[in-house]
Parts: structure tokens; C-alpha cells; sequence
């Protein structure tokens, strides 16, 4: 059996039998895994620290059963831990980011697609969870990774339904089906789309706030603004991936993101 070596974020485990787990990890190298661990709960076994989800550790692991079958599982040899984020495990709040994290990865990656930066940035969000604000940054901070490294950021220069430089404003229209932004308007009609379709109205501040994050500099939002972004990118990705985890719903919900 041909043995990589990697390492790895844990997004989910599962106990398979008294002994061994299945589990999803997300490898630098590989991208997202689904693997089983034989004998992983075994004394001796070869899986120091214990595999838990928010965790990251070094990897051996086969994906030579997948090249039998889409639907099998790769085979986790062994698991070294490397770090257990322990920002996350110390307020609920953090906790709740963390998770968020973690469903952001699981729900917008496809198997075996490797995105190294996504990984990086996933293990300095992780480890950016110490307190409430910070936990907002580091959400909006990865969210916006993910979605750019995947090809789905939003349009912040130009018009959606123009095409035409997006003007300066004290408010926007952002059209989700079209992926970005158009000049505010409280008449759907206006946007020159079809009236059932979703339109949420924006402050400039965080399309602002989105533009410092596309173009790489240093963000340091009060409280709300962060907030603001960090549910536009939430409920973006929902949108986009056509899925609603339970992890980005509890953080939408909670008390979290509630400085609007």
C-alpha cells in the first residue's frame, strides 16, 4: 500500500466500530479525504493524540482504494497531533466560528481538489479565535479566501446588471444569482431582473471592507462592520453552494455576528 504523507485539518469523525473511525480531513496537499482509521481507538495504535474534529496533525494515508471506486474509503495510517486550536474549546462563541469554519471547508470543496492557501488560512483562522472580535475578523477573513480560491467571489468593481464601473455610493443592491453588486434600489425593477429574485441592500462600508480583503490589506473593522460582512459572505455562500450547514446557520443566528 502506497503511503502519502500530509497534514491535516479534521473536519468530522465518526466511531465505525469499538476500535476504528471514519472521519473527514482536509490535507494540505490531498484537499478533502474521506478515510477510515483501523484500530484507531486501540492503546498502541499508531494515532498519537487522539483524532478530533478542529484538530490538525500529520497524516500517512492511501488513496489507493478511491482509484477502485468513488465511494471508498482512503485508508488513514497513521496521525501524529500537531495542535488543538485551543482558542476555540475556551468560549462558546469561538467555538461556534470554529465549527463555521469547518462547514465553510467541508460544504465548498470538492473531494481530492487540493487548495493549499485554503488550508493555510483555515489553520491561522483557527488560530485566530481569542475573543469575539477577533473570531469576526477571522470568519470574514477565511470566508472571503474560500470563495475567491474557488472562484466565486463577488464582483466589488463593477456593475452586475451594467457591466459599467459600480459608482460611489452610500448603499448598494447585491444580486446573489448574479454574484455581486448594482446601484441601490428599494423597486426590484430596477435592477433589471426578474422579481422573485433575491436582493439584499448593502452598506458601502462593506463593500469597502470586501474590497480590503480582495486587494490584500490589513482589515481592523469595529464590531458591526465586520458583522455585516461577515453575514453578507455567509449567506452568499448558501447561495451559491445551495446548501444551509448547521454550523453557518448557528452562527447567523447567535449572538456572534449580532453587532448590526
Amino acid at each position: 500500500m502506497a503511503v502519502e504523507r500530509d497534514q491535516a485539518v479534521c473536519l468530522r469523525v465518526w466511531d465505525w466500530s469499538e476500535t476504528s473511525q471514519t472521519m473527514v480531513l482536509f490535507a494540505r496537499g490531498l484537499g478533502l479525504v474521506r478515510a477510515l482509521a483501523k484500530g484507531a481507538k486501540r492503546p498502541n495504535a499508531n494515532f498519537s493524540g487522539g483524532i478530533e474534529p478542529m484538530t490538525r496533525g500529520e497524516i500517512l494515508i492511501s488513496t489507493r482504494p478511491l482509484q477502485k471506486s468513488a465511494n471508498a474509503l482512503a485508508t488513514l495510517a497513521g496521525w501524529d497531533l500537531l495542535e488543538a486550536f485551543p482558542f476555540a474549546r475556551r468560549s462558546l462563541d469561538a467555538f461556534y466560528v470554529g465549527s463555521c469554519l469547518l462547514d465553510l471547508v467541508q460544504h465548498g470543496l470538492e473531494d481530492l481538489d487540493p487548495h493549499p492557501e485554503v488550508f493555510d488560512a483555515l489553520v491561522e483562522a483557527l488560530r485566530s479565535l481569542d475573543g469575539s472580535d477577533a473570531a469576526r475578523q477571522a470568519l470574514v477573513r477565511f470566508a472571503w479566501t474560500l470563495l475567491e480560491s474557488t472562484g466565486h467571489a463577488p464582483e466589488l468593481l463593477a456593475d452586475v446588471t451594467t457591466g459599467e464601473p459600480l459608482g460611489s455610493a452610500a448603499s448598494y443592491a447585491f444580486l446573489p444569482h448574479r454574484g455581486g453588486f448594482t446601484r441601490d434600489a428599494s423597486d426590484r425593477a430596477h435592477t433589471g431582473d426578474r422579481s422573485d429574485a433575491l436582493v439584499w441592500r448593502v452598506r458601502a462600508n462593506t463593500r469597502d471592507l470586501l474590497r480590503a480583503l480582495a486587494e490584500d490589506r490589513a482589515i481592523a473593522p469595529d464590531a458591526a462592520s465586520a458583522s455585516r460582512a461577515a453575514k453578507l459572505l455567509l449567506m452568499y455562500f448558501r447561495e451559491v453552494h445551495r446548501c444551509d450547514p448547521h454550523a453557518i446557520r448557528v452562527v447567523l443566528e447567535s449572538r456572534v455576528l449580532a453587532a448590526t
